[in-house]
Formats: structure tokens, sequence, C-alpha cells
């Protein structure tokens, strides 16, 4: 029957929400739904809640998200002699920290993790809009790289740390990776980006920046390439809840050249990674955490960095 065929591509689904649910005898040309670990139980337990979460959590950014289309006043920092000049930060103060949200976003996103870093000493914090017409990951990881040049000159300060959300951490990554931002870029943050490229949404394909996140795009495998030397130290929240990865782990990290932590959130999905106030903390903690030396002895150097990982669990 049609009707029978049409029921059997939802099982999976329904294996995946609910593995106790029972046979459908009122279809008998649909098997018996076999019963699944009990260890899956919990699994969609906490997928069921973490989706529920990310619906409120959208329903909440929608209302907020008129509130980032323009770009935020950039106040200059206030001259030190009258002159006119700003003001370099002080040598002790921490550096700057960049926003760059993710696909068909705005700044709003960040309204809640702004507050968190401004509350515990981050008053320095600023965000980037990109447009949502944006067809080029590296036209957007140059239009970042004039942007903190821009803070830097205005600041004084020599490096920032940027905390990018989805498609913003891979853009934030190209410009460190690629475009020499390393000298810039002190901590990279990212919060469930698809840093080998995801497979969810293969109707999205129209839209060029969604292709070059694909596995095995132009821009994946470049970020795959040697990246000798480079100064930035990464660290990436990767949520085992993220319906956006495909696979999940490709919002790790793996590249031999580079300084990782990778951190593994359960509990959670995309949308809450930028909102929840764990991984808020876990973000602080990485930005406070004393710079390490993450220069490498030279290009032909056999030495390799070995990711770090580590573990957030959210209740």
């Amino acid at each position: 029957m049609q009707v029978t065929r049409v029921l059997e591509s939802f099982r999976p689904l329904c294996q995946r929400l609910f593995p106790a649910m029972p046979s459908l005898p009122s279809f008998p040309a649909l098997p018996s739904l076999p019963s699944l670990p009990a260890g899956l139980a919990g699994l969609s337990t906490a997928l069921l809640k973490a989706t529920v979460l990310d619906l409120a959590i959208l329903a909440g950014h929608l209302l907020l998200y008129p509130s980032g289309i323009a770009q935020e006043r950039r106040p200059a920092l206030p001259a030190a002699d009258g002159t006119g000049v700003p003001a370099a930060l002080p040598t002790q103060a921490p550096p700057p920290v960049v926003l760059l949200h993710g696909f068909i976003d705005n700044r709003s996103v960040f309204v809640l993790l702004r507050r968190n870093l401004a509350q515990h000493g981050r008053h320095r914090v600023e965000s980037l809009n990109y447009s949502p017409l944006t067809c080029d990951i590296r036209t957007a990881a140059e239009l970042l790289g004039r942007h903190i040049e821009e803070i830097c000159a205005r600041t004084g300060s020599s490096r920032v740390d940027v905390v990018g959300h989805s498609l913003g951490g891979l853009i934030a990554r190209y410009y460190a990776q690629r475009l020499g931002g390393d000298l810039r870029i002190r901590t990279l943050v990212t919060l469930g980006t698809p840093h080998s490229g995801t497979r969810v949404a293969p109707l999205a394909n129209a839209h060029p920046v969604v292709r070059q996140m694909r596995p095995g795009s132009e821009v994946i495998e470049e970020l795959s390439r040697p990246a000798p030397g480079c100064r930035t130290h990464f660290v990436s929240f990767w949520s085992d809840l993220d319906h956006l990865m495909d696979p999940l782990e490709t919002a790790s990290i793996d590249h031999p050249d580079l300084l990782v932590q990778n951190v593994r959130v359960t509990g959670i999905g995309h949308l809450a990674l930028p909102v929840h106030p764990a991984v808020a903390t876990g973000i602080r903690q990485a930005l406070d955490a004393p710079e390490t030396a993450t220069s490498r002895t030279s290009a032909t150097s056999a030495t390799s960095a070995t990711p770090r990982t580590g573990g957030l669990t959210v209740a």
C-alpha cells in the first residue's frame, strides 16, 4: 500500500524518539518495530529535550533578530591626553573579543553570551554582521580580517580573541589558517562549526556558501592542507545532539599542525551552544587560559600538534 510505504519512511525517526513504541497492527503490511537497547531510551529523551530547547531558543531568537540587523556602533576609546587619539588598552587588559554569527543570522544571537562576558571582565566585545547574501567564505574571511585590523588600530591591542558560531567559526578559521590571521587571532573558539563539512539539508545546496560547507568542497580541502607555524589556539565546542552536523564529529578539529582543544558538549543542540550558561562558562575559561607557546619550530619540523579533548555535560 502507498500509505504503508509513507509510514515506513518515518520509522527511523520514531525509533530514535520513541524506542519503546509498539508495533502498528492497523497496517498489516508494516513489520513490527523491533525493540531497541535500553540505553537508547535515554538518548531519545535527551534528543527530545534538546530539540524542544532548540525550538524555544529559536522562537526567542526570532523576536530578537530585528535588533541585530544593523551593524553595532563602535565608539572609539576615550583619549588619554585630550588630543583625540584613542588610548590603547592597558598592558594587562585581555584582548578584545570578536563575535561572529552563523548562516542567515546576525549579532543578536550573542546577546546572552555578550552579557556573560561583560559580567566577568570582558568589556571590549564587538560583533560583526556579514550579509546573508554572502556567497563565498573566503570573501567573508577577508571582511573579518579588515574588521579585526580596524579593532586593533582603534584599541591599540595587537591581537584579539574570536568566538564563532557555526559558519562564523569556519570563516574565522579560514582567516586564521589561510589568510595570515593567526598574527591577529590569539584564541579562536568555535561553536557547532562544520570543520570537516556537513551533509545535512541537501536541498540547501542551491546556496553557494552551503556548498562550501559540504565535505570535500574546495574550502574544506584548503583547511585540511598543512598550516605549519599557525599561532592561533583553537577551541572547538561540539555537541553530540547537534542536528545540523552530519556526522556529529565534523564539528571537532583534526589537523596535525594546529594547537587544538576539542570539547564535547552533552545534552544540548546546535542553537543552544551560544546561549547556554554552561557553554558560556567554558568559553570564558578558554579565553582566560594562559597563553601557550603556539609557534612551531619550522615548516620542516616533524612534530605535530595532538588535539586535546574535554567534556561538558549539560543537565
